[in-house]
């Protein structure tokens, strides 16, 4: 991670297709691409990868979140669940649609806790939005299990963690929707792009019209499309879909590296008494990468942190000090600061993050550093930064 380092011929070439048709554009034109569909071609590769009926590319992982919250009729005053520890787009997704974001603690998977969700639940409740952060899971079985019982949807953040499996099934595909990120700093990259997943046809025909204006393209003529529904503009190019072309065909191939990596790094940690690494629920696969690993206190792991770096050891993540990560740093979530006016509902039935007690997530993030595992890495220089580490690291256990 990410496949931006691995940049090659494939990439140019796919590239090179789109540029030499003209058409940068992913609907339309259809005399003057010469056959190239990229963001099509892409579709199917990634339904076929992750084993769905239907795949909808965007712009963005956030696009893809806030159209599949959109796909599925959420709107203001649905509440959705989601965990203490993800990137700030998930709650942007759900404060995108007037809906409202609600935080509940995570436990030692680094995401959702089942029994936190159990207690978050009421009748505005709508969804619960695990985030498979760091290229893990939360226990999903436990939080289907939840969402049935009480009629909600469960969909994935898995745009940290594609590749990863779980019971398996791709991470994305084991809830009602699925959600994955192609920016520039993605296990495979698109530039800029995402996509949403799923076996429902609805959310999937709801997804397509919503992402470019309500049109239903029915037809091959763009300009007599209806719109049955409104709408908005969150296509991808077919530039940044081409990239992703040729990346889809290399995602095993980069998770491969990534597992090799990552295994020299645990292994260099493992008999370190007082380092124990985040749980990945039975049945889960990682997609490795991160490596993610706890110190006995908070206060160790970011005196440890702080060693890492001072020893040249880039790319580890203390998130409990993570201005986009964490939500000690929202402020501006809990601030409810905007350019323009919220709706009243969001306004109204937000918790006061401020007063929350997020102790449990505290215990857990506070305690816990990340070391991203980089393809770009030979594997003596991952040999070496493994011994580095854990030199490091037996100091503060």
């Amino acid at each position: 991670m990410p496949g931006f380092e691995l940049f090659g011929d494939r990439e140019k070439q796919q590239v090179q297709d789109v540029l030499d048709s003209g058409v940068l554009m992913r609907y339309g034109f259809d005399g003057a691409r010469n056959g190239h569909w990229k963001a099509l071609e892409l579709e199917k590769a990634i339904s076929k990868r992750m084993e769905t009926a239907h795949t909808q590319l965007v712009s963005s992982g956030t696009a893809a979140l806030t159209i599949a919250l959109a796909s599925a009729g959420v709107g203001a005053g649905d509440e959705v669940i989601l965990p203490t520890f993800t990137f700030v787009a998930s709650f942007e997704s759900i404060l995108a649609l007037g809906a409202v974001p609600i935080l509940v603690d995570v436990d030692d998977t680094l995401t959702l806790h089942p029994e936190a969700v159990k207690k978050a639940i009421n009748k505005k409740t709508k969804v619960v939005m695990p985030v498979h952060m760091c290229g893990s899971m939360a226990d999903l079985e436990a939080l289907k299990a939840i969402c049935n019982a009480n009629g909600l949807l469960l969909l994935e953040d898995a745009c940290q963690a594609i590749g990863g499996s779980y019971q398996g099934k791709p991470l994305g595909s084991y809830g009602d929707l699925g959600c994955f990120s192609f920016d520039y700093v993605k296990t495979i990259t698109c530039g800029e792009g995402g996509a949403i997943i799923t076996n429902n046809k609805t959310y999937y025909k709801n997804a397509d019209h919503y992402s470019d204006h309500g049109h239903d393209h029915i037809g091959t003529n763009r300009g007599a499309e209806d719109h049955p529904f409104l709408g908005y503009n969150y296509r991808i190019s077919e530039l940044n879909a081409a990239v992703g072309v040729a990346q889809i065909e290399r995602l095993d191939e980069f998770l491969s590296i990534q597992e090799e990596h990552y295994t020299i790094l645990r292994d260099a940690l493992r008999n370190t008494d007082g380092i124990t690494f985040r749980r990945v629920p039975k049945g889960g696969v990682e997609n490795y990468s991160f490596l993610s690993f706890s110190l006995p206190t908070a206060e160790l792991a970011k005196k440890a942190h702080d060693a890492l770096s001072v020893a040249g050891l880039d790319a580890c993540f203390y998130w409990y000090d993570n201005n986009w990560h964490y939500y000690k740093k929202w402020s501006h979530l809990t601030n409810l600061t905007s350019l323009g006016k919220l709706p009243k509902e969001v306004c109204e039935q937000l918790p006061d993050y401020n007063t929350a007690d997020f102790s449990m997530s505290d215990h857990w993030i506070g305690r816990n550093i990340s070391c991203l595992i980089k393809l770009g890495w030979t594997k003596e220089e991952v040999k070496l930064r493994a011994e580095k580490m854990a030199e490091v690291l037996k100091q503060f256990v």
